[in-house]
């Protein structure tokens, strides 16, 4: 469920809720590990019982749920920024409500809430409030002031990328004029194809004709007839990654040429010019600029470069 989330710079995010089903899974991830874990430490707690004072067992016990229960995810989650082992496998993230990454102290309240609400009461109040919260929030997030969300899409392999150029399509989108496209606008032909089987047919053709629409106002020529509108938007979004694509090379070739030359990149006006390993330059001519072409009024003739003296003999 995409969910629009305002960072703390007014930045607006379009992110994805992480699911109720995905989340049980990855709980159900985390919990087999705990009790496997919780497990080894009582097995080895148990055999140094016959040594050791019984307060020291008690402690001991209470030690390692502790650690268990509390500890590892509120270590797993601050070290790998949101993610236990059962996220991970999920796809799934914790971040704050402002979109930042998740803190040591959120990951702690997450993690005594957890205890109690998942653990000690069988997780009915972490249910009750993911249901009735619109962001599927439980008790800790709440109380730590944080969201789950998905952090893996998964690709469906049937569909293929998003934008794909059409065959019968290519020569005419090599041909557009796309540089009064806006950006938010090929934003939401993106989220529309994106989404596209996941609309209700109606609804999918009139957005389609409607973004269509959009589109054609800032990009020429328009299409040739009976193409639907999602083949053309497929086809300008991948005619216009194409391009980006390949302006992005040309740059990378720019200065892979001048770091081989040694020339300094300056990339801002009064910045200093910073070099780039490479051979150092030639070092200018002795005399003026050196050989050039030039007609006859400049000291030369036509194919033949000019002469020029030293400025002891002029």
């Amino acid at each position: 469920m995409p969910i629009e989330l305002v960072t703390g710079e007014a930045v607006a995010l379009d992110i994805r809720v992480a699911r109720l089903a995905s989340r049980a899974l990855a709980l159900f991830v985390d919990m087999l590990l705990q009790i496997f874990v919780l497990y080894i430490c009582f097995f080895i707690v148990g055999l140094t019982a016959a040594v050791l004072d019984s307060a020291v067992t008690v402690g001991l016990t209470i030690v390692c749920m502790v650690t268990v229960f509390v500890g590892y995810p509120t270590i797993t989650e601050t070290l790998t920024r949101g993610r236990t082992l059962g996220k991970l496998a999920v796809g799934l993230r914790v971040v704050g409500d402002d979109g930042g990454p998740e803190r040591f102290r959120q990951a702690l309240v997450r993690s005594l809430a957890g205890f109690l609400e998942i653990w000690a009461l069988l997780g009915s109040p972490a249910l009750i409030t993911s249901l009735l919260n619109q962001r599927g929030k439980r008790l800790g997030d709440l109380f730590a002031g944080t969201i789950v969300i998905q952090d893996r899409v998964p690709v469906n392999v049937f569909l293929g990328p998003v934008a794909i150029m059409p065959v019968q399509l290519a020569p005419w989108a090599r041909s557009l004029e796309l540089a009064m496209l806006p950006d938010n606008v090929a934003m939401a032909a993106r989220q529309y194809l994106t989404r596209f089987w996941e609309l209700a047919p109606r609804v999918r053709d009139a957005m389609g004709q409607r973004l269509t629409a959009e589109v054609m106002r800032h990009v020429s020529p328009p299409p040739p007839p009976g193409f639907r509108p999602e083949i053309y938007l497929s086809a300008v979004l991948a005619e216009r990654r194409r391009r980006e694509e390949i302006r992005l090379a040309e740059r990378a070739a720019r200065r892979f040429a001048i770091s081989r030359r040694g020339l300094p990149l300056a990339v801002a006006p009064g910045a200093p010019a910073i070099m780039v390993g490479g051979p150092p330059p030639p070092p200018p001519p002795p005399y003026g600029p050196g050989p050039a072409w030039g007609p006859e009024w400049l000291g030369g003739v036509p194919g033949t470069p000019p002469r020029f003296l030293p400025p002891a003999q002029r």
